[in-house]
């Protein structure tokens, strides 16, 4: 019976970043354990709406098809998540694919997700260590600290987070949950730490944690299970002793 079995997909369609948007539906020859980047590419395969007209085929972000690189983050029956490792099988249909909102819009369901990548650069989510010459072995991290750097360290900036997060819209300069989980993972390096006042009055500032509404939305969305409302915790904890620091100087620490 299953190969004559079809799934329906209702896809939200932008011709560009200032074209309306629209809904074409097609229909895809249904295969058990598919997802739905291999319904995408059966449709660009051949580009035949439901009422079978020929028409140009949707576009959208992939490159590992593993949940590693995050590239295809899009909205997925109401909730943003990755298409690469969403099954159809546990999916309603019809299946309602949609560009994320906070990022804007390329074309169809591929998005510009420089906001996030200039959040990252804002707080320098990375070990600053100048020269090409052998430094030697850096100081070793403490195992109980590796261990939870390490869930940290899985995030794929997909932008999924950022998605659900209510304090991250068009007008508003949250730089939202991923990159404030970053601070946390780079400050707890023990060659990033050079830099943790520096990240921390980053976040101390105009998008940073004041902005963040604790909707608790981020964690549980990440596909990565990244304890993000942790992070934040923590962080909130950090920039406390720093504005303590700031105050009394650096002669009073």
């Amino acid at each position: 019976m299953s190969e004559n079995k079809t799934v329906k997909f209702i896809i939200t369609r932008q011709d560009g970043p200032n074209a309306t948007p629209y809904e074409e539906t097609f229909e895809v020859p249904y295969r058990k354990n598919m997802n739905v980047i291999s319904a995408l590419m059966e449709i660009r395969r051949n580009p035949v709406n439901a009422k079978g007209e020929q028409t140009s085929p949707p576009q959208w972000e992939m490159n590992c098809l593993e949940e590693v690189c995050g590239a295809c983050s899009m909205v997925i029956n109401g909730k943003p998540r990755q298409a690469c490792s969403t099954l159809i099988d546990k999916l309603e249909t019809p299946v309602r694919l949609e560009p994320m909102k906070t990022f804007p819009v390329v074309r169809d369901l591929a998005v510009d997700r420089t906001r996030m990548f200039e959040a990252l650069k804002k707080v320098k989510a990375w070990i600053p260590i100048d020269g090409t010459y052998d430094l030697g072995p850096g100081p070793r991290m403490a195992e109980t600290k590796r261990q939870w750097a390490y869930e940290l360290s899985k995030c794929m900036t997909c932008g999924v987070c950022l998605e659900a997060c209510p304090n991250v819209n068009s007008k508003s300069d949250f730089i939202g949950p991923a990159p404030l989980s970053q601070v946390r993972l780079f400050n707890a390096h023990p060659t990033g730490a050079m830099n943790k006042a520096e990240r921390l009055h980053t976040i101390m500032g105009e998008g940073g944690l004041a902005s963040c509404g604790n909707s608790q939305n981020c964690v549980q969305s990440c596909p990565k299970g990244i304890p993000l409302t942790t992070s934040i915790a923590a962080l909130n904890r950090d920039t406390a002793i720093q504005t303590f620091r700031d105050f009394f100087g650096s002669d009073h620490q």
